[in-house]
């Protein structure tokens, strides 16, 4: 039995159920483990390899979320800062929601791994989250949910009706840009030269008026485009100019690293950055400055100017 051609998919059903890529990657493994160890066991005439592997990784999922606090973003936590200059102060102790690099796996539908339909998933209880992405992402019927679950049809109807009922309010995700859209690719790239050129006005002209940044592990974050060109001013005035950036993507979202200068003339991991663009304006910028999300990513941890 090859279990190998299912592990992108797995690895993104356990990124949604738990908004950790690591973990996500130690389930699956998990997942295999015991498909292997059950092989004698499966039947073929109940359900395809997919389905039996599916049931075996929501088991392994719900036993690792038991008495786990849920992974948010700041914007989860409370309102937007109003201080541009205050201090930014991470806060360890919260599991912040992770991001999801694109090029380790071969995923053939991101719009569902985008970072605010994953972060709003992890307000839903553990099983209305597993109900919500096997009915509505992965498409699997009710019986077969219910049969993954252990649960009846009737069951799984009405923890979706549930999870959809909490999960009313999000935009829709049809009206977020690709990252391969052009007007899309042109805005990223508007904004990487003006970064990089420390060009507060250029950033802000990118902006929709509206626009969020948030920045974990950092629980503060901002709204709208005066704090978001005050605080990119505040980073500008203390780091000074020479950043570099990389283009990549990120759940399925356009996304840049941030290389800082450094004093012996080279360049840092400072962030990655992933964005959410909506009629040719940044809507959303979160800026993870956890130096393992470069390791994740498969990004040097530094850049020498005269490799530039």
């Amino acid at each position: 039995m090859d279990f190998e051609p299912h592990r992108a998919e797995l690895v993104a059903y356990c990124y949604r159920m738990l908004g950790s890529f690591h973990e996500a990657e130690d389930l699956v493994q998990e997942t295999m483990t015991r498909a292997w160890r059950a092989r004698d066991r499966y039947d073929p005439a109940r359900a395809s390899v997919r389905t039996w592997l599916y049931r075996i990784a929501t088991n392994v999922c719900l036993t690792a979320l038991d008495g786990r606090a849920r992974r948010p973003l700041p914007s989860g936590l409370g309102a937007p800062g109003d201080d541009p200059g205050a201090p930014l102060t991470p806060a360890h102790d919260v599991p912040w929601l992770q991001p999801f690099p694109d090029a380790r796996h071969d995923v053939a539908a991101r719009a569902d791994l985008r970072l605010a339909l994953v972060a709003a998933l992890q307000v839903l209880p553990p099983r209305q989250r597993a109900v919500l992405v096997l009915r509505e992402v992965l498409e699997f019927s009710a019986a077969e949910v219910a049969a993954q679950l252990g649960a009846t049809v009737p069951a799984v109807n009405s923890a979706l009706q549930r999870a959809r009922a909490a999960l009313a309010g999000m935009a829709d995700a049809t009206e977020i840009a690709e990252p391969g859209d052009p007007e899309t690719r042109a805005v990223i790239d508007r904004y990487m030269r003006a970064f990089e050129a420390a060009d507060v006005p250029g950033l802000v002209r990118l902006l929709a008026d509206d626009v969020a940044m948030e920045m974990p592990p950092v629980p503060l974050w901002f709204r709208g485009r005066r704090d978001y060109g005050a605080f990119m001013r505040r980073v500008f005035e203390l780091r000074g100019g020479g950043w570099a950036m990389t283009r990549l993507t990120a759940n399925g979202q356009p996304a840049l690293a941030a290389y800082a200068p450094a004093p012996d003339a080279g360049l840092r991991p400072h962030s990655l950055q992933v964005f959410t663009v909506a009629g040719g304006r940044i809507t959303h910028n979160v800026v993870f400055a956890d130096p393992d999300v470069f390791t994740v990513f498969g990004l040097p941890k530094e850049i020498y100017l005269r490799e530039r």
